[in-house]
């Protein structure tokens, strides 16, 4: 029976500075890659439409520790940075590295503050380009 032994690390860099976000309860990011069948009336499925690819996100941290400040200071301010989402340890996870560019934060929603657990800070946005390490030759790819 396989062990679930890897740890993800996600960091964001702004300004030439990298930091890890943690604690960090979720990341989800989305890439859409949409293409549609293009037909005809005398045949179909004789080509292929492309729409541009959208790599979107959300995540959500504990606003303990400053990350949560750093991310709504790079929101308010409309800072572009990049998000990495890599293996810190183990050897289970398909990819080696996500990398998603040009990010913008879109939205922000803290919780209310409680008289148990940590409040929470959940992080919406885009990013303009994505590249994604795989394990395996071959398995790079890009997104403009």
């Amino acid at each position: 029976m396989r062990e679930w032994k890897t740890r993800l690390a996600v960091s964001f860099t702004a300004n030439g500075q990298t930091t890890l976000i943690s604690p960090i309860d979720s990341f989800t990011p989305t890439f859409s890659l949409t293409a549609e069948a293009m037909h005809s009336l005398e045949q179909t499925h004789i080509g292929v439409i492309y729409s541009p690819d959208n790599i979107t996100f959300s995540l959500t941290v504990k606003a303990l520790g400053d990350v949560a400040a750093q991310l709504t200071a790079l929101a308010l301010n409309g800072t572009l940075f990049d998000i990495l989402l890599q293996e810190q340890s183990g050897d289970d996870w398909s990819f080696h590295s996500i990398v998603m560019s040009n990010c913008v934060i879109t939205s922000a929603a803290p919780t209310n503050a409680a008289i148990s657990g940590a409040p929470t800070a959940t992080f919406s946005g885009f990013s303009l380009a994505g590249k994604v390490e795989g394990k395996i030759a071959n398995t790079n790819a890009s997104a403009p």
